[in-house]
């Protein structure tokens, strides 16, 4: 067998939808499977509608996910060019071939395939037996001189050497048309696989370019991590079969393979979708995770240029365990870079049901401020001391504390969060907060 040769060819007409991004992507994993070839072929002969703007979010988008071509716009290759708007002495050589063969005629100025009296019979990869009868001829070049987007794309993986085509199932209706012209032709045909479609997070349908969360271009401005984004594009009509789910890109290279595709469609679950980006988070590298959070702070105002990288870093890897997403960091980690941050309603009912929280904080505040080690281990000791000396449980300065110190009811590990604080700041905001208790009470 030829070495396998894929390819995706998108029109640059819009914004990358993530349907096109999972063919991308099931096109591409094939090709690293069996050590083939990805080509990236653009089908822009649609003049009034391609953009080059459209052609960047979509070169762009691939290379986000990492899904590297291997011929194609900006690498070349000896099958190109790679752009259809280019090959138009390629289609006219196989018009004439096929004007010459007698298996297509003109007629008011087009040029019309003459299909043949028999069903077209294939094997898809994904579907098995596919049977299909065009009912009439075709146009395969119009009377302006633009060449049908059938007869183009059979040249194109008959030129290229395409040997499996990999897309959605709603080109099944079209492949009958395209076996008549590899037919007419005399070219034999590549191997068809029609992946399943995607259909919409609520109610019946594909899922649209209108659809919330359609768009590629919506995870990378949201922060999303681009593996996990394309871990779980993996699972959209395909599995591991063992229940699996978060796995290394290598590991789904080697278990993927066409036979494997499910044949029924995939819904699109965007919370899923977050989960998996969550899980990829807390997987990150401390300096990774701070190479991506610092744009993202410095954005909102949360953090300058000066702000000391350790810092950072301390803060990150206290938290990275709770973070849910880059994009709301600035929402999540706010109170460790600035004084001033909001009081969490909820947190503050729950604490203050008990009574005032005062006496605690002031005992906390008083043995913290002769604490010269402000190491975890030297701080829950100290608490520990509290608890013993006041006959009180750890929550009820934790508790409290939490809340004066971070304006929430939950987070890091108390002691790692003291810690990070550092001294100064915590003593200067339980101050605040014990003195706003004695002016206002529990109106703070």
């Amino acid at each position: 067998m030829s070495k396998v040769r894929v390819r995706f060819a998108p029109s640059p007409t819009g914004f990358f939808h993530i349907g096109s991004a999972r063919t991308a992507l099931f096109n591409w994993l094939y090709a690293r499977h069996t050590g083939g070839v990805f080509v990236l072929r653009i089908e822009d002969t649609d003049a009034e509608r391609n953009t080059d703007e459209a052609l960047k979010a979509l070169t762009h988008g691939m290379r986000w996910l990492g899904l590297n071509w291997d011929e194609g716009p900006d690498i070349g290759g000896s099958y190109g060019p790679y752009f259809q708007s280019q090959r138009g002495d390629i289609y006219e050589e196989y018009l004439q071939k096929i004007l010459d063969s007698g298996h297509a005629y003109e007629k008011d100025g087009a040029i019309w395939l003459k299909i043949s009296d028999e069903p077209q019979v294939f094997l898809d990869a994904i579907r098995g037996r596919i049977e299909r009868k065009e009912d009439k001829d075709f146009v395969i070049r119009r009377s302006n001189g633009a060449i049908g987007f059938h007869f183009a794309n059979v040249v194109d993986d008959i030129t290229m050497e395409i040997t499996h085509v990999v897309r959605g199932e709603d080109h099944i209706p079209n492949t009958s048309k395209h076996l008549e012209i590899f037919k007419a032709l005399g070219a034999p045909p590549p191997i068809f696989a029609h992946i399943p479609l995607i259909l919409k997070s609520n109610g019946p349908g594909k899922m649209s370019k209108r659809d919330e969360g359609s768009l590629l271009e919506e995870y990378e401005k949201r922060k999303f991590i681009p593996e996990a984004v394309r871990n779980y594009l993996c699972l959209l009509g395909w599995s591991p079969k063992d229940d699996r789910e978060i796995l290394p890109i290598e590991e789904i290279i080697e278990l993927f393979d066409l036979p494997a595709i499910n044949k029924s469609s995939a819904r699109f679950d965007s919370q899923k979708l977050a989960h998996f980006n969550t899980e990829y988070i807390r997987k990150l590298s401390i300096e990774n995770l701070a190479w991506l959070s610092r744009p993202v702070l410095a954005e909102a105002g949360v953090i300058d240029e000066d702000l000391d990288e350790d810092y950072l870093q301390d803060v990150l890897a206290i938290s990275q365990e709770k973070m849910r997403s880059i994009e709301n960091l600035p929402e999540f980690l706010g109170y460790f870079f600035n004084n001033d941050y909001p009081i969490d309603p909820s947190a503050k009912e729950k604490i203050f049901k008990k009574g005032s929280p005062k006496e605690r904080l002031q005992e906390i505040y008083n043995a913290l401020s002769s604490q010269s080690d402000f190491s975890e281990a030297t701080l829950e000791t100290t608490v520990k001391t509290l608890c013993s000396e006041n006959a009180v449980g750890p929550g009820d300065y934790i508790m409290s504390t939490r809340l004066a110190i971070s304006g929430q009811g939950v987070g890091p590990a108390f002691y790692c969060l003291l810690r990070v604080l550092g001294k100064e700041r915590v003593l200067f905001r339980l101050k605040r907060f014990i003195d706003a208790l004695s002016t206002v009470g529990e109106q703070i």
